[in-house]
C-alpha cells in the first residue's frame, strides 16, 4: 500500500496535529495520551476537515456535526456518521510515515450501511450507500443489489407482509431505465426511505414454511382461495408457500393468486391487486428464486383486505354486485393472444377496438359498461386487450378530472388506474378466467368515478366532438413543465404541454423522463408512485404517436401538477450525497 512522510515527530509533539498527503489521499496524524493515530482527513458524515476537530482521550469529534470516531480504528460512536478510514503510522526516526490500509470490500460495507440507514431511518446514509454501490459495483448492478438488500429488508421486518414501501421501491426499480442516469440514483432512495417508514416501530415476519411432500396445484389453488375467503391468513400463507415450492410453472402461482384477489370485488381500494402485480414485477428483477421468499409476504393483506360488496357505494343505488354476479361465478372466456390480437397473433394487432371500448367504458351506465365488455368478448378480445381498455378508461378519468372538485378525490381516480393497470400487467403475464372477472371488476370501479368528471374538464386540443384531438401546429418546449411544478395551478397546462409535444411528434420517452425528474424532486407520497409508474407501463402499452400513449401521460402530469411543489427535502439529501461522493467542501459555502 502507498505511504508517506507527513511530517517530524518534533512537528506533531508541538502542534498536536500533522496534515498532508499519501498519493491523493488527505490524511491527518494525531498524538494524543502518547500515541499516534493516523486517519483520512474528512468527516464520512458531511467532509469537513477532521484535522479541525478536538481530540481528548482517544476520541476524535468532528466541530461541524459532533460526530465523534474511535482514533484507533476509525469506527464512529454515531451511527448516521459513518467509519472513518484508519491507517497505520510508522515512526523512522524523527520522520512520521503513514502507510495506507488497504479499503475493506467496498461493496460489502455500503450494503451494511444501506441496512443501517434502513433501521434508522437515515436517509444520508441510505443515499451515500445506494451511490457508494452504483460507483463500486457499476450503475445496474449496484442499482440490482441496492434493490435486492432493501426487499429483503422490507420483507423481513414488517410483520404484515408486502405493504406501500416495497411496492414504492419495486415500482422505482420498473421505472430505472426510462428515468434520466443522474436521477436514477434518487428513485431508488425513494423507493428505500418508503421501506424504511414502513417498517420503522414494526414486529418482524416470521415466515412460515411450506407443508412437506407434494400436492396437486389445483387442491392448493381451492385452498389458498378458501382460506383468504375466510380470512385465515397464516393458513393461506402456508398453502402458497408450498404452491410455490411444488408448481411446475410460475404462471400456475400468478392464476392461483389472481384468482384469490378477484374472489370479491375491488379489494382494498385497488392495493391487494396492485401489491400482488408489483410482487411479480419484484421477481422479474430478481428472478423466480426467490419467490418463496417474496410471494408468501402477500398472503395476509390479501386475506384481510376490504371488500368492495361490503360497501354501500356498491350496493346503492344500483347492486353493482348483482350486476356482476355473473361475472364473478362464471367470468367470461377471452380469447387466448393466439386467437386475438394483444400478443403474437395471426391477424394484425388492433388498437383501435381496445381504445374505442376504453371510451365505452364511461358510460353512464353499468348495464352498459358490462354489456360493451361482453360484446369485446364476443369479438374475440383477450384478456390482455380487455384490461388495457379499462386502463385506458381510468386515464381518462384523470384526464377529465375537473380541478373544481375536492383535492381529496384525485386519490379516487388514482385508485381505479394503478389498479387497473395492475390487471393490465397481470392479465398479460397469465391470462386466465380470474383476471377477466378483474376487468369487470376494474370498469365498474371507473363507472362509480363519473362525476367526478362531472364538469368533464376540456380535453387537450380537444374537437368538437369533446373525444378526438387534432395535432398542435407547434411542438411546445418540455421546459414549460418546470412552472406547472413550481407553483399550484398548472394542472391543465401541463397537461396541455405534454399532449401537445407527444401530438405534434415529440419523443415520448422524452416525456417520461420529464415526469420522472419532476416526481422525484418532490417529497412524493406513495399514490404518486404508484401513478407515475402505471403511466409508464399503460403508454408504452399503446404505440408511439398514438392519442391513447399521449393521454394517459397527460394523466400522469395532471396529476403532478396538482400535488406540487411539495418541500422537496429528500432530493436535497441525495444531492448532498452526490456531492459528498465526489469530494466537494460543502462546508466552504455560504
Amino acid at each position: 500500500m502507498e505511504r508517506a512522510r507527513i511530517g517530524s515527530l518534533e512537528e506533531l509533539e508541538r502542534r498536536g496535529c500533522l496534515v498532508g498527503k499519501v498519493g491523493a489521499q488527505p490524511v491527518c496524524v494525531f498524538l494524543t495520551d502518547g500515541e499516534v493515530h493516523a486517519v483520512d482527513d474528512r468527516c464520512p458524515h458531511m467532509g469537513f476537515p477532521l484535522h479541525r476537530g478536538t481530540v481528548e482521550n482517544g476520541l476524535l469529534t468532528c466541530h461541524w456535526h459532533f460526530a465523534r470516531f474511535d482514533l484507533s480504528s476509525g469506527g464512529t460512536l454515531d451511527p448516521w456518521a459513518d467509519d472513518v478510514r484508519a491507517h497505520d503510522v510508522e515512526l523512522e526516526g524523527d520522520d512520521v510515515v503513514v502507510r495506507l490500509r488497504p479499503v475493506e470490500d467496498a461493496a460489502a460495507h455500503h450494503l451494511r450501511r444501506l441496512e443501517e440507514g434502513l433501521e434508522q431511518g437515515l436517509t444520508l446514509v441510505t443515499a451515500k450507500a445506494v451511490l457508494g454501490l452504483m460507483e463500486v459495483l457499476g450503475p445496474e448492478a449496484g442499482a440490482k443489489a441496492a434493490f435486492r438488500a432493501g426487499l429483503a429488508y422490507g420483507i423481513a421486518n414488517r410483520s404484515g407482509g408486502w405493504g406501500a414501501g416495497l411496492t414504492v421501491l419495486t415500482a422505482m426499480a420498473n421505472v430505472l431505465p426510462h428515468l434520466e442516469p443522474s436521477d436514477r440514483a434518487l428513485a431508488l432512495v425513494h423507493g428505500l426511505a418508503f421501506v424504511s417508514r414502513d417498517t420503522r416501530g414494526r414486529p418482524p415476519r416470521f415466515a412460515l414454511a411450506p407443508l412437506e411432500g407434494r400436492a396437486p396445484t389445483a387442491r392448493l389453488a381451492a385452498w389458498y382461495r378458501r382460506f383468504v375467503d375466510t380470512r385465515s391468513g397464516d393458513a393461506a400463507e402456508r398453502v402458497l408457500a408450498t404452491a410455490i415450492a411444488t408448481a411446475s410453472d410460475p404462471s400456475e402461482v400468478a392464476e392461483l393468486m389472481a384468482a384469490a384477489v378477484t374472489d370479491h370485488l375491488f379489494v382494498d381500494g385497488g392495493h391487494t391487486v396492485d401489491f400482488t402485480n408489483k410482487a411479480f414485477e419484484a421477481l422479474d428483477q430478481l428472478g423466480w428464486e426467490e419467490a418463496g421468499r417474496v410471494l408468501p409476504s402477500l398472503a395476509h393483506q390479501t386475506a384481510s383486505a376490504s371488500r368492495s360488496e361490503e360497501s354501500g357505494a356498491w350496493r346503492h343505488p344500483v347492486d353493482l354486485p348483482g350486476l356482476l354476479a355473473r361475472v364473478q361465478s362464471d367470468p367470461p372466456a377471452a380469447a387466448s393472444p393466439a386467437e386475438g390480437g394483444g400478443g403474437s397473433s395471426p391477424r394484425a394487432r388492433d388498437d383501435a377496438a381496445p381504445a374505442e371500448l376504453g371510451w365505452s367504458i364511461l358510460a353512464d351506465d353499468p348495464a352498459e359498461v358490462v354489456a360493451a365488455l361482453d360484446g369485446a368478448v364476443e369479438g374475440g378480445a383477450t384478456a390482455e386487450e380487455l384490461a388495457r381498455a379499462v386502463a385506458f378508461a381510468a386515464a381518462l378519468r384523470m384526464v377529465r378530472f375537473h380541478t373544481q372538485n375536492d383535492h381529496g378525490d384525485w386519490d379516487v381516480v388514482h385508485h381505479a388506474f394503478t389498479a387497473a393497470n395492475a390487471v393490465h400487467q397481470l392479465a398479460s403475464r397469465a391470462p386466465c378466467p380470474a383476471l377477466v372477472r378483474g376487468v369487470y371488476q376494474g370498469a365498474v370501479r371507473v363507472y362509480l368515478d363519473r362525476f367526478l368528471n362531472v364538469p368533464a374538464a376540456r380535453l387537450p386540443s380537444a374537437d368538437a366532438d369533446g373525444r378526438r384531438s387534432g395535432r398542435p401546429a407547434e411542438r411546445p418546449d418540455l421546459e414549460g413543465l418546470r412552472s406547472c411544478w413550481d407553483q399550484e395551478g398548472g394542472v391543465d397546462e401541463a397537461g396541455a404541454i405534454v399532449f401537445g409535444w407527444l401530438r405534434s411528434g415529440g419523443d415520448r420517452e422524452a416525456v417520461v423522463a420529464a415526469l420522472g425528474s419532476a416526481l422525484l424532486a418532490e417529497d412524493a407520497e406513495f399514490h404518486w408512485f404508484q401513478t407515475y409508474d402505471a403511466a409508464v407501463r399503460q403508454c408504452r402499452a399503446w404505440p408511439e404517436g398514438s392519442e391513447e400513449s399521449a393521454l394517459v401521460l397527460v394523466a400522469a402530469a395532471r396529476f403532478l401538477a396538482a400535488h406540487t411543489p411539495t418541500r422537496r427535502e429528500l432530493s436535497k439529501v441525495v444531492r448532498i450525497a452526490s456531492r459528498l461522493r465526489r469530494g466537494e467542501p460543502l462546508y466552504e459555502e455560504v
